[in-house]
Formats: structure tokens, sequence, C-alpha cells
């Protein structure tokens, strides 16, 4: 097949586009894990430290309250939120707002396996739309997830949480945090893994609690069976020594050295705000170029809800959209496989259960020239696979 249009004379320095496990951050090199505590148990003096330093930065770079609480716990943002969710609810209704597939988890959680009582699903359809956050209720916990990462659509601000709640809130952030605000005082457990903005490794969770989780879990013993993994007090009150590094299960000090050389490279950048502003400056190279391109838009229609890290685009082109769903799905994935046969772009297609489409990460460790090089090649992948 010929190319109906020449190549972009210019690739990106660096083609990993992939929303999970992102890239690693810029000029990250193995060499950055030689002082790791290898071979250490992570009860050693040593072990300890170092998950204690990971806690200690963690809480300067996300700008936690003092009086919140942080641990490092087992299966990654998945572990957090299930930790959350058996040990603190029960004694209260439950409003659960999802509106893509993670967010869904937790939904089936809540009703099929904790089989809440008294329990009302919020759930945003189509992909994109975000549901009725009018319908939290005050005397209700409130589960919830930040940003989407299967659906490119975030929560605009925290406004609709009920300042004198008489619930708690469990916010599921894992795309989220180190990348867009959180209102803390809406908060009280907040979770998220070192593989998303950060680009740290996987498999480790975090989880932070604020005074009022810390009441509840103190307050409150659910009636179900709770598996190790889950358990965060002792005999009644907060496993304290969870909080200062004494992790559940055995964590990677590996993994645990590569998570504070990402949390030391965004304290070198700027902190915080640098990092937001970095997945801003990323995400907007694509909107703009979106918002002029007639063939493709925002799987998100609300721009106030348009995700910084994991953009989503649709295809919005009339012939694309005519064919039928698997004809759609055929035409994404061979634009998809262009991007990734000439190395611009690897693992950037859709959720396997989104609309056919692209997902570009554009968290905090991706350069925005990167990025910029993209855009070309996405069009002329376009055109060869309207051409094939």
């Amino acid at each position: 097949m010929s190319a109906v249009s020449p190549k972009p004379g210019v690739k990106p320095a660096d083609a990993r586009f992939s929303s999970g496990p992102t890239k690693k951050r810029p000029g990250w090199r193995l060499s950055v894990l030689e002082d790791a505590a290898l071979g250490r148990s992570h009860r050693s003096k040593e072990g300890k430290a170092k998950l204690k330093e990971a806690i200690d930065r963690t809480r300067a770079l996300l700008q936690v309250p003092e009086d919140f609480k942080i641990a490092i716990v087992p299966a990654s943002d998945t572990g957090a939120v299930e930790m959350a969710m058996w040990s603190m609810l029960g004694p209260r209704p439950v409003d659960v707002f999802a509106w893509e597939s993670f967010g869904e988890e937790w939904v089936t959680d809540a009703k099929e396996q904790l089989k809440l009582p008294d329990m009302a699903l919020h759930v945003g359809r189509p992909y994109g739309a975000l549901p009725d956050f009018s319908k939290a209720r005050k005397g209700a916990d409130i589960v919830f997830t930040q940003n989407g990462t299967t659906s490119g659509a975030k929560i605009p601000n925290f406004d609709w949480i009920p300042a004198d709640r008489e619930g708690i809130t469990i916010n599921d952030a894992t795309s989220a945090a180190f990348a867009q605000a959180i209102a803390w005082d809406k908060c009280d457990v907040l979770t998220y893994s070192w593989q998303k903005v950060m680009g740290g490794e996987a498999a480790h969770g975090m989880i932070i609690l604020s005074p009022r989780a810390v009441a509840r879990l103190e307050s409150y013993t659910p009636d179900r069976p709770l598996p190790k993994i889950f358990r965060m007090t002792k005999k009644g009150k907060l496993d304290a020594e969870l909080f200062e590094g004494a992790t559940i299960n055995t964590p990677s000090l590996l993994c645990t050295e590569d998570y504070i050389d990402t949390l030391k490279w965004g304290e070198s950048i700027g902190g915080l705000e640098a990092l937001q502003a970095r997945a801003n400056a990323n995400a907007k190279t694509l909107y703009d170029w979106a918002a002029k391109t007639p063939w493709i838009a925002p799987l998100a229609d609300d721009p106030a809800t348009w995700s910084n890290t994991g953009v989503c685009l649709k295809i919005t082109d009339p012939a694309i959209n005519a064919l039928d769903e698997d004809g759609k799905a055929a035409f994404a994935k061979k634009l998809v496989g262009f991007l990734e046969k000439e190395g611009v772009a690897l693992d950037a297609a859709a959720y396997r259960t989104a609309p056919p489409g692209l997902r570009i990460w554009c968290g905090a460790t991706i350069e925005q020239a990167d990025v910029k090089a993209l855009i070309p090649w996405i069009e002329w992948a376009f055109a060869q696979a309207k051409a094939a």
C-alpha cells in the first residue's frame, strides 16, 4: 500500500504513552535504584527508614494535612480502595458514583460482594458523561473516582460534597493524585498507586486517612470477615505502625526506592504546582489540536470535565461513524497499529470497554515536546487507516 501522505519528519523522543504503568520520569535510569535496601528485611532499621521516607516525602509533595495518616498498602490502588470499603462501609447509607470501568468495580464490590442494604448507585452514561452529583446525600458515605482513567473525564470540583456531611468520603484518586487539585477537607479516604502520575513501579498502593476516617475505623467493626491485608486496626485502635512504614505484607524495596526517586524528581522541578502544570500543558496540547480537527474530539463533551492525565479521544469522522461497531473498532485498531509500527505511540488505544479511539497519557512524566511531535503522526496514521 502506498502512503497517502508523507510521514512527518520528527518522532517523539519517547513513544510511551501508556495510561499505566506510565512512562518513567525524564532522565530516569537504572542507576537511580542503586541505594535500594535490597536483601534487607522491610522490618530492618534500613528497610523501615526507606518506607518512612516514602511516606514523609509523599506528605510533603502531595501537601497532605499533618493530621492525616498515610500508609503503603498491597495490591495497588485497587487494594487501597477495597481496604477502605470493606473496613469502613456499613454503618451508614452509601452513595457510589461511577462513570468508567474502574469506578464501576466499586459498584460491584458494594452491590454484589458487600451487599450493602441502603445503597444508591449513580452511574454516568455514556462514556465520558458524569453522574448526577446533586444526589449525594448528607447522611451517606460516598465512594467516587476523581478522574476516570478509561473515560477521560474528571470531577470538575468537590463542591457537590456536603461540607457538613455526616458520612465519610472515599476518593479513588489514582490517576488524579499529583496532577489535579485535591480538596482535603472533602476527602476522608484518598487512594492512588505509584504507577500513574509519578511513573513509579506497579503493585503498591497508598491510602490516606483523615481524622474522620480514623474515627470510623475505631468505632465500627464490620460483621464481615476481613482478610489480613485489609486490617488497619488492632484491638479497636488504628494500627499506628502501619502509618509509619510497617507494611501489612512484604513490599518491594526496589519499587520503594523507585517511588522515592519519583518524589525527589517532583520536588526538584518545583513541587506539586509544577507537576500539575506539566500535565495541564500536555493535555492542552491535545485538546487544542482536537478543537481544530474535524474528525476527532474528546470523549467527554463538557470541557470542565476533561482529564489532564488520561486524555481520551473519539473518532467523529462521518464515514467512520457510519460503520457498525465492529467496523469502528477495526478502524481504531488499524490507526493505533500504524502509530505503534512507526514507533511513535505505544499503548495509545482506548480502553477495551470504551468506545474505539485513542487514550494518550499526558501525566507529569510526559514531555510536552513529545505530545506535540505525536500529533502529526496521528493525522498521518488516520489518513493511512482511511486509505487502507
